[in-house]
């Protein structure tokens, strides 16, 4: 049984920072990847960044890059993404995942999502 809450979305003004958390109660959360990713209106779910199960790797997509970053506390079950200079671009409903394993690794289970709103 797995379950990912998210929490920490909201109203944010460009260039604010905001931090998402992801509480997982999956008994195989420190041997997973875990991932983020995000849906805006009108357009189909994309990948945002991933670390893997020893929090010593990390990949953002190309829009995220060296603006966010994703950590995870293997002890508290928990996946954060630290969102920094936001942009208006960012607005999404932002959704926690923990992956599969494969090569690559696929997400196989997902949270509710969480919105993030960036005003101009």
């Amino acid at each position: 049984q797995v379950q990912l809450v998210e929490s920490g979305g909201g109203l944010v003004q460009a260039g604010g920072s905001l931090m998402l958390s992801c509480a997982a109660s999956a008994r195989t959360f420190r041997w997973s990847t875990m991932g983020w990713f995000r849906q805006a209106p009108g357009k189909e779910r994309e990948f945002v960044a991933r670390i893997s199960a020893n929090g010593w790797q990390t990949i953002y997509a190309s829009s995220v890059e060296g603006r966010f970053a994703v950590s995870r506390d293997i002890a508290k079950n928990t996946v954060y993404l630290l969102m920094n200079s936001l942009k208006r671009e960012d607005t999404a409903v932002y959704y926690c995942a923990l992956y599969s394993g494969g090569n690559p690794p696929t997400p196989s289970y997902w949270g509710q999502g969480t919105q993030v709103t960036v005003s101009s």
